[in-house]
Protein backbone atom coordinates (compact mmCIF):
# COMPACT_ATOMS: atom_id res chain seq x y z
CA UNK A 1 0.00 0.00 0.00
CA UNK A 2 1.25 3.33 -0.72
CA UNK A 3 2.85 5.33 2.42
CA UNK A 4 0.51 8.37 0.72
CA UNK A 5 -2.86 9.16 2.44
CA UNK A 6 -4.09 10.86 -0.72
CA UNK A 7 -3.16 8.61 -2.68
CA UNK A 8 -4.55 5.97 -0.83
CA UNK A 9 -8.01 8.02 -1.03
CA UNK A 10 -7.81 8.23 -4.49
CA UNK A 11 -7.57 4.69 -5.24
CA UNK A 12 -10.27 3.77 -2.93
CA UNK A 13 -12.57 5.75 -4.40
CA UNK A 14 -11.73 5.05 -7.63
CA UNK A 15 -12.89 1.62 -6.60
CA UNK A 16 -16.01 3.18 -5.15
CA UNK A 17 -16.92 5.02 -8.27
CA UNK A 18 -16.66 8.47 -6.59
CA UNK A 19 -14.56 9.98 -8.91
CA UNK A 20 -15.22 12.42 -11.51
CA UNK A 21 -14.43 11.37 -15.43
CA UNK A 22 -11.17 12.98 -15.54
CA UNK A 23 -9.47 11.74 -12.12
CA UNK A 24 -10.81 8.18 -12.91
CA UNK A 25 -9.00 8.31 -16.35
CA UNK A 26 -6.00 9.44 -14.54
CA UNK A 27 -6.17 6.71 -12.46
CA UNK A 28 -6.66 4.66 -15.12
CA UNK A 29 -3.42 5.63 -16.63
CA UNK A 30 -1.57 5.08 -13.45
CA UNK A 31 -2.86 1.65 -13.20
CA UNK A 32 -1.74 0.93 -16.93
CA UNK A 33 1.50 2.19 -16.17
CA UNK A 34 2.50 1.91 -12.59
CA UNK A 35 2.46 -2.00 -11.31
CA UNK A 36 2.41 -0.46 -7.45
CA UNK A 37 -0.87 1.75 -8.35
CA UNK A 38 -1.94 -1.41 -9.72
CA UNK A 39 -1.64 -3.51 -6.68
CA UNK A 40 -2.91 -0.55 -5.06
CA UNK A 41 -6.53 -0.61 -6.57
CA UNK A 42 -6.41 -3.97 -6.24
CA UNK A 43 -6.29 -4.30 -3.03
CA UNK A 44 -8.93 -1.82 -2.02
CA UNK A 45 -11.03 -3.65 -4.46
CA UNK A 46 -10.37 -6.89 -1.91
CA UNK A 47 -10.98 -4.86 0.87
CA UNK A 48 -14.32 -3.12 -0.22
CA UNK A 49 -16.13 -5.19 -2.70
CA UNK A 50 -16.94 -7.48 -0.40
CA UNK A 51 -18.96 -5.48 2.03
CA UNK A 52 -21.71 -5.19 -0.63
CA UNK A 53 -22.34 -8.80 -0.13
CA UNK A 54 -22.90 -8.63 3.85
CA UNK A 55 -25.61 -5.94 3.68
CA UNK A 56 -29.09 -7.72 4.27
CA UNK A 57 -32.48 -5.99 1.80
CA UNK A 58 -34.16 -3.57 4.29
CA UNK A 59 -38.22 -3.40 3.82
CA UNK A 60 -39.59 -0.43 5.86
CA UNK A 61 -42.03 -0.35 8.21
CA UNK A 62 -45.85 0.70 6.37
CA UNK A 63 -46.16 3.11 9.23
CA UNK A 64 -42.83 4.91 8.72
CA UNK A 65 -43.92 5.99 4.97
CA UNK A 66 -47.72 7.07 6.37
CA UNK A 67 -46.20 9.23 8.93
CA UNK A 68 -43.38 10.76 6.35
CA UNK A 69 -46.43 11.04 4.13
CA UNK A 70 -48.78 12.89 6.90
CA UNK A 71 -45.96 15.25 7.68
CA UNK A 72 -45.37 15.98 4.34
CA UNK A 73 -48.54 16.14 3.43
CA UNK A 74 -49.08 14.04 0.54
CA UNK A 75 -52.01 12.00 2.05
CA UNK A 76 -53.84 15.14 1.52
CA UNK A 77 -52.69 15.97 -1.74
CA UNK A 78 -53.49 11.55 -2.52
CA UNK A 79 -57.27 12.19 -1.53
CA UNK A 80 -58.00 15.46 -3.28
CA UNK A 81 -56.67 13.39 -6.42
CA UNK A 82 -59.42 12.10 -8.84
CA UNK A 83 -59.95 9.58 -10.24
CA UNK A 84 -58.41 7.79 -7.79
CA UNK A 85 -54.66 6.55 -8.35
CA UNK A 86 -52.75 3.55 -7.75
CA UNK A 87 -50.19 3.82 -4.43
CA UNK A 88 -48.17 6.07 -4.75
CA UNK A 89 -44.54 5.37 -4.31
CA UNK A 90 -44.33 7.18 -0.77
CA UNK A 91 -46.22 4.38 0.49
CA UNK A 92 -45.02 1.66 -2.30
CA UNK A 93 -43.69 -1.14 0.00
CA UNK A 94 -42.32 -3.23 -3.14
CA UNK A 95 -40.41 -0.74 -3.87
CA UNK A 96 -38.37 -0.82 -1.00
CA UNK A 97 -37.98 -4.31 -1.24
CA UNK A 98 -35.29 -3.15 -3.74
CA UNK A 99 -33.64 -1.60 -0.99
CA UNK A 100 -30.26 -4.51 -1.96
CA UNK A 101 -29.72 -2.71 -5.18
CA UNK A 102 -28.64 0.08 -3.05
CA UNK A 103 -26.11 -1.85 -0.81
CA UNK A 104 -23.38 -1.29 -2.48
CA UNK A 105 -23.64 2.18 -2.35
CA UNK A 106 -24.35 2.07 1.54
CA UNK A 107 -21.16 0.11 1.57
CA UNK A 108 -19.61 3.08 -0.40
CA UNK A 109 -20.46 5.88 1.77
CA UNK A 110 -19.27 3.95 4.90
CA UNK A 111 -15.78 3.57 3.65
CA UNK A 112 -15.32 6.53 2.29
CA UNK A 113 -16.40 8.62 5.31
CA UNK A 114 -15.17 6.47 8.13
CA UNK A 115 -12.21 4.31 6.98
CA UNK A 116 -9.68 6.23 4.98
CA UNK A 117 -10.86 10.16 6.43
CA UNK A 118 -9.00 11.33 9.62
CA UNK A 119 -11.93 11.32 12.61
CA UNK A 120 -11.57 14.24 15.60
CA UNK A 121 -13.30 12.94 18.29
CA UNK A 122 -16.53 14.87 19.68
CA UNK A 123 -19.40 14.39 21.86
CA UNK A 124 -20.17 10.38 22.45
CA UNK A 125 -23.52 9.06 20.61
CA UNK A 126 -26.90 9.12 22.51
CA UNK A 127 -27.47 5.17 21.16
CA UNK A 128 -25.43 3.09 22.83
CA UNK A 129 -24.00 0.13 21.13
CA UNK A 130 -24.88 1.58 17.47
CA UNK A 131 -21.28 3.63 16.27
CA UNK A 132 -23.06 3.99 12.36
CA UNK A 133 -26.06 4.32 10.91
CA UNK A 134 -26.92 4.59 7.31
CA UNK A 135 -29.39 4.88 4.76
CA UNK A 136 -30.25 4.53 0.56
CA UNK A 137 -32.27 7.55 -0.08
CA UNK A 138 -34.64 6.23 -3.33
CA UNK A 139 -35.96 8.67 -5.84
CA UNK A 140 -39.16 8.59 -7.04
CA UNK A 141 -38.98 6.07 -9.99
CA UNK A 142 -37.37 3.76 -7.54
CA UNK A 143 -33.64 4.36 -8.52
CA UNK A 144 -30.88 4.80 -5.63
CA UNK A 145 -30.42 8.74 -5.49
CA UNK A 146 -27.80 8.76 -2.41
CA UNK A 147 -26.45 7.21 0.13
CA UNK A 148 -25.74 8.63 3.74
CA UNK A 149 -23.91 7.15 6.52
CA UNK A 150 -23.78 8.74 9.83
CA UNK A 151 -20.81 8.36 12.73
CA UNK A 152 -22.76 8.66 15.49
CA UNK A 153 -19.97 9.00 17.73
CA UNK A 154 -18.04 11.49 15.71
CA UNK A 155 -21.37 13.74 15.05
CA UNK A 156 -20.94 13.48 11.08
CA UNK A 157 -22.94 12.58 8.04
CA UNK A 158 -21.90 11.54 4.82
CA UNK A 159 -23.77 11.65 1.51
CA UNK A 160 -22.83 10.43 -1.83
CA UNK A 161 -24.97 10.70 -4.92
CA UNK A 162 -24.84 7.24 -6.65
CA UNK A 163 -24.67 8.77 -9.66
CA UNK A 164 -24.85 12.66 -11.42
CA UNK A 165 -28.01 14.45 -10.60
CA UNK A 166 -29.90 16.81 -12.40
CA UNK A 167 -32.28 19.50 -11.26
CA UNK A 168 -33.83 22.58 -12.89
CA UNK A 169 -31.42 25.43 -13.27
CA UNK A 170 -31.27 27.47 -10.41
CA UNK A 171 -31.97 24.68 -7.99
CA UNK A 172 -30.18 22.31 -5.24
CA UNK A 173 -31.21 19.34 -3.42
CA UNK A 174 -31.44 19.73 0.44
CA UNK A 175 -31.65 17.11 3.03
CA UNK A 176 -34.05 16.71 5.60
CA UNK A 177 -34.21 14.67 8.76
CA UNK A 178 -38.13 13.36 9.67
CA UNK A 179 -38.12 12.23 13.11
CA UNK A 180 -41.08 10.12 14.57
CA UNK A 181 -43.99 12.55 15.04
CA UNK A 182 -42.22 15.63 13.95
CA UNK A 183 -41.91 17.81 11.48
CA UNK A 184 -38.45 17.70 9.38
CA UNK A 185 -35.94 19.12 10.25
CA UNK A 186 -33.00 20.52 7.49
CA UNK A 187 -29.66 18.84 7.97
CA UNK A 188 -28.38 20.66 5.13
CA UNK A 189 -27.72 21.26 1.10
CA UNK A 190 -25.85 18.56 -0.67
CA UNK A 191 -23.88 17.94 -3.73
CA UNK A 192 -25.29 16.39 -7.27
CA UNK A 193 -22.33 14.96 -7.41
CA UNK A 194 -19.50 14.09 -4.95
CA UNK A 195 -19.41 13.59 -1.04
CA UNK A 196 -21.18 15.84 0.73
CA UNK A 197 -19.89 15.78 4.40
CA UNK A 198 -21.95 17.57 7.28
CA UNK A 199 -20.96 18.05 11.14
CA UNK A 200 -24.25 16.92 12.84
CA UNK A 201 -25.42 18.92 16.16
CA UNK A 202 -25.81 17.04 19.68
CA UNK A 203 -29.71 17.71 18.77
CA UNK A 204 -29.46 15.59 15.69
CA UNK A 205 -27.59 13.13 16.40
CA UNK A 206 -30.36 12.43 19.62
CA UNK A 207 -32.79 12.15 16.43
CA UNK A 208 -31.40 9.65 14.63
CA UNK A 209 -32.42 5.92 14.38
CA UNK A 210 -35.02 3.32 12.76
CA UNK A 211 -38.39 5.48 13.46
CA UNK A 212 -36.58 8.00 11.72
CA UNK A 213 -36.18 8.83 7.78
CA UNK A 214 -33.94 11.13 5.41
CA UNK A 215 -35.71 12.81 2.72
CA UNK A 216 -34.32 15.43 -0.17
CA UNK A 217 -36.21 18.27 -1.39
CA UNK A 218 -35.74 20.61 -4.38
CA UNK A 219 -34.52 24.05 -2.82
CA UNK A 220 -33.22 27.36 -3.94
CA UNK A 221 -29.89 27.16 -3.96
CA UNK A 222 -29.27 28.68 -0.37
CA UNK A 223 -31.85 26.29 1.28
CA UNK A 224 -35.90 26.27 1.81
CA UNK A 225 -36.80 30.04 3.16
CA UNK A 226 -39.23 28.54 5.28
CA UNK A 227 -37.26 25.98 7.46
CA UNK A 228 -39.34 23.17 5.93
CA UNK A 229 -39.22 21.88 2.47
CA UNK A 230 -41.07 23.94 -0.35
CA UNK A 231 -39.96 22.29 -3.50
CA UNK A 232 -40.76 18.70 -4.76
CA UNK A 233 -39.40 15.69 -2.31
CA UNK A 234 -37.58 13.53 -4.49
CA UNK A 235 -36.51 10.77 -2.61
CA UNK A 236 -36.50 9.27 0.76
CA UNK A 237 -34.90 6.59 2.56
CA UNK A 238 -35.20 4.54 5.96
CA UNK A 239 -32.51 4.74 8.39
CA UNK A 240 -30.92 1.48 9.99
CA UNK A 241 -27.56 0.28 11.18
CA UNK A 242 -25.17 0.10 9.04
CA UNK A 243 -22.49 -2.98 8.22
CA UNK A 244 -19.25 -2.37 10.13
CA UNK A 245 -15.55 -3.57 9.27
CA UNK A 246 -12.12 -3.07 10.92
CA UNK A 247 -11.08 -0.30 8.22
CA UNK A 248 -7.69 -1.75 7.12
CA UNK A 249 -7.23 -3.27 3.40
CA UNK A 250 -6.34 -6.50 3.57
CA UNK A 251 -3.02 -7.28 2.20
Amino acid sequence: MSDNGSEDLRYAEYVLGVLDADARAAVEREIASDPHAAEDVARWQRCLLPLAEDVPATAPPAQVWARIEKTLGMQTARRESTPPARAGWWSNLALWRGFALGAAAVAVAFIVAFIVVPRTTVAPSTAPGTAYMASTITQTDGQVGWTATMDLAHARMVIVPAKPQTLPAGRAPELWLIPAGQKPIAVGMIATSGPTTIALSKALVAQLGPTAALAVSVEPPGGSPTGQPTGAVIAKGAIGAAAQSSGKPVA
